[in-house]
This record gives structure tokens, sequence and C-alpha cells, in this order.
């Protein structure tokens, strides 16, 4: 037994049994992903995946109870690496961060400074992408810490803090009839071609649903991840902004005009969140202190151990 194979099983059941994408992530073969996984199999006498002919296309019954073993084996492997490197060097490393963008650019920034100065030594790896992709590369240990609005609480192997509020704001050019409304309504908004977030990030969902439990059918023209796209092609005329509050800035965005929506949008809770089980190094507690300052330490200990 070796972790080579453990990796196979473990890769093969994230990756839907498509072994080439298998051997991709390993940098292996596809033969040589067949062979880790049958080996393995042999040696346990028991057959951890059920076929159709040489393809895969589920875990057997004892299968699924060998690849919780093995998802725990594995997390201690890295937890001990982890460890190792503590000892060897406790304020020097990388760390890795994804996030989307909203919170790259507009919330991160100040976070990571702070961060900086008190570990120059550290260096911080910082991925965009969206809230799905970053709950993979958190599970999968490509990245230490996880940070976004939607879909991080939905995966239960994931431990995830909330971490601060916010609302969605609406904008729109100098001079647009909506200034007039006092307040605006979801009627007024529906009357006009709307920009906002795709679905699935930065809030995107309680707009839909605020429209949705009105009985209204907005009319979304554009969409986009980046709060700045949004904000640009609102610039243009283009259509009524939907963007995240701390993505308006009254001194730069020259031109455009703010107006608040918190009552017609549910507020929303950016959540941290790290791997179940996993070993942090000191400097990553700091990291998350500094970005969820009403956490403590020992909070984050217990419930990434599971003893809350």
């Amino acid at each position: 037994m070796n972790f080579q194979q453990l990796r196979s099983i473990r890769e093969a059941s994230r990756r839907g049994y498509n072994l080439t994408e298998v051997a991709n992530v390993l940098f292996t073969s596809q033969p040589g992903v067949s062979r880790q996984i049958r080996e393995l199999e042999e040696e346990l006498g028991v057959d951890i995946f059920e076929r159709n002919g040489k393809r895969l296309t589920g875990l057997t019954e004892p299968g699924k109870g060998i690849l919780k073993i093995i998802e725990r084996l594995l997390i201690e492997a890295e937890n001990l690496q982890q460890a190792s490197r503590e000892y060897a060097g406790k304020t020097s490393g990388t760390l890795s961060v994804a996030t989307t963008h909203t919170q790259a650019r507009y919330v991160l920034p100040e976070v990571v400074q702070g961060f900086r100065a008190a570990f120059p030594e550290v260096r911080i790896a910082l991925q965009q992408s969206a809230p799905e992709h970053i709950a993979e590369w958190v599970l999968s240990g490509r990245t230490d810490i996880g940070i976004a609005t939607e879909g991080l609480s939905q995966f239960p192997d994931l431990v995830s803090f909330p971490c601060y509020r916010w609302s969605h704001l609406i904008v729109v050019p100098e001079g647009h009839p909506l200034l007039a409304h006092n307040p605006v309504r979801l009627e007024d908004l529906a009357a006009y071609a709307l920009i906002t977030y795709d679905v699935g990030f930065t809030g995107r969902s309680h707009i839909d649903e605020a429209f949705a439990k009105a009985g209204l059918e907005p009319d979304v023209v554009l969409t986009a991840m980046d709060s700045d796209v949004i904000k640009q092609y609102v610039s243009l005329g283009l259509g009524v902004g939907l963007v995240a509050s701390m993505a308006f800035d009254h001194a730069r965005d020259l031109g455009l005009r703010a107006v608040e929506a918190t009552h017609l949008f549910a507020p929303n809770v950016t959540r941290l969140a790290v791997r179940r089980g996993t070993y942090l190094r000191s400097y990553a507690y700091d990291f998350i202190l500094q970005f969820a300052p009403g956490l403590t330490r020992a909070e984050i200990e217990r419930a990434v151990s599971g003893a809350e």
C-alpha cells in the first residue's frame, strides 16, 4: 500500500471515475492509475469500484467505507507535512487563498497588507475563481483558505466561518430617473434592464429570491463575475447595476451614483472556509483572525478538529 494508490482512489471518486482526468491531476498516465487502483484492490482483497467492462462506474458498498478511511489517511499525511514545515520555519512559507474577484479587489488588500507586515517571509498565493471551484480547491488541499459569499457552507467536509455582513447597492449613471424614487421599489427596478453578478456569485441568489417572491421577472441583460465590469457597462448606459456595497467608492466611481437597496434584498454573509481536520500553520490563523477579528483561534481550532 502506498500514497499514490490512495490518491488514485480518492481522485477517481472526485473526478467522476474519469481516469483520464485522474491521470492529469496526478501527473501520471491512465494505465498507471488503473494499475494503482487494481493493485490496492488486490492487496485489500475487495473491489472498491463498480465496473462496466474496464470503465469505473461507481463505488461498491465496501468502497464507500474504504474511501472515508483513505480521505482521513491522506489528510493526516498532509497534516504531517504541514507540521514539519511549521517546526522547520514558523514564520516562512506560502499561504494559498482562493476567493472571488470582489473579495480580492475590495476587501482583502487591507488584510494582506497587515499580514505581510506581520509575516514578511510568507508568500501569499491569491487565486480567484467561482465559489464552487474555491470549495473544490480547499477540499483537495490545493489551497489553504477559501473566501466567498455563496456556496462554502454547503460542503460537509469544509468548516466555514461567518466573517461579515454586507448588502447590495443599486448603481446608476448621474441623472438616471431612478434617483427620483425614494425609496426605490422592486417594481421600479423591474422596469429597467439590469446588470449584475453571474448566478452563484456575490449574493446573486438573494437578488433572484427577492424578485421571485414579489412575482416579478427581472430583465437581466448582462452578468459578470467582476464588479468593475458591471460598473463599466452601467456607465455606458446599458442598464442599472446591482453590486456589492464594498465595490462602490464615491470618490473613484465618477459619473455613477449609488442607491441603497437594503430594504429590497436580504443581507449577505461572506464566509471563510478551511478543510475539516486540516493542520493550519500559525500564520494561517493570523490571516484568518485579521480577516475575521470576531473569531478566536481557540474556536477555529475546535471547529476544524471536530471538537464542536
